[in-house]
């Protein structure tokens, strides 16, 4: 996939008037959205991880790795591989305990580091994922995974300009980054470059097509360029994708209510309004279109 050219990235751009009133309309912080997939690095350079180590961890492959490690108790990678399956299961601490082990026995591991520093990222711990990402960096350049964390890292601290130079990085190194690609599209839509943002939501959703979030971000997307119409479509498809995802019916609701398809904008917000009673905006976008909370509407 070609990587797309962008314009200087200054960090302080702002919306135009029109947008700012289409993303204020919403009041929905996309920014804070995120999607894991590909931050966990394996063994094997031709695995994609994530994917992968959710198959592993579902099946149970934590006692056989378990049992690895039993009967090799000096090799680093097999910590490593149970402490991607251990982070995908949700334990946490555990990961943590088998990359703090892979690292201790080979110190020039980076997927350790990298992976490490995925853990301490997920649990704010930011000083502590920045120096694994930069050590990961420095023993390899050429670690995609690590690029995509540091940015993210420096997505979290606020600093786009650093976070769009990782992930443009981390894009170059491994092409079909999804993750790479939905936050840098985040970064674009937050600097209201909204077509920019559009093109990488595209290919993140190409990447992942079963996943809700790019697909909503396209739309806010979508909707701050007044295509209503294809921002519909698009949350169509995230609210099938996602169902109990309020956040897409609201954005849903208020494509609709643009377009004047108050029926469909209703159904919507109903829907927002069933999944989080007290939202405000869910409450007030069924309000305008003449909907009552309870009451039945049609969705599609």
């Amino acid at each position: 996939m070609a990587i797309p050219v962008r314009p200087p990235f200054c960090g302080t751009s702002s919306p135009g008037p029109r947008a700012s009133c289409s993303i204020a309309l919403i009041a929905i912080a996309l920014s804070a959205c995120s999607i894991n997939l590909g931050s966990l690095t394996s063994t094997s350079e031709h695995e994609e991880p994530a994917q992968q180590t959710s198959s592993i961890a579902s099946s149970g492959n934590i006692a056989s790795l378990t049992e690895t490690i039993k009967n090799n108790p000096k090799d680093p990678k097999a910590y490593n591989m149970r402490g991607s399956v251990l982070a995908q299961a949700g334990k946490t601490e555990d990961a943590l305990a088998d990359f703090n082990k892979a690292i201790s026995l080979d110190p020039n591991d980076a997927r350790a580091y990298a992976n490490r520093g995925l853990i301490y990222r997920q649990t704010k711990r930011f000083d502590q994922a920045m120096a694994d990402y930069e050590r990961a960096i420095t023993l390899d350049a050429n670690d995609a995974p690590a690029y995509l964390g540091r940015g993210l890292v420096y997505k979290a601290r606020k600093q786009p300009t650093e976070a769009l130079a990782d992930f443009n990085k981390a894009i170059a190194l491994a092409a079909d980054n999804a993750e790479a690609y939905y936050n840098r599209g985040l970064l674009y839509q937050g600097e209201g470059q909204h077509q920019y943002a559009i093109d990488d939501f595209t290919a993140a959703s190409g990447l992942i097509p079963q996943q809700a979030e790019p697909l909503i971000a396209r739309a806010q997307s979508y909707l701050a360029l007044d295509k209503a119409r294809e921002a519909a479509a698009d949350l169509d498809e995230a609210v099938q994708a996602d169902p109990q995802n309020a956040q897409a019916w609201i954005l849903r609701g208020a494509a609709y209510e643009r377009l004047g398809e108050r029926a469909k904008a209703a159904g919507s917000y109903g829907r927002a309004v069933a999944l989080r009673p007290k939202d405000e905006a869910a409450r007030t976008g069924l309000a305008r279109v003449g909907g009552k909370p309870g009451q039945s509407s049609d969705t599609f």
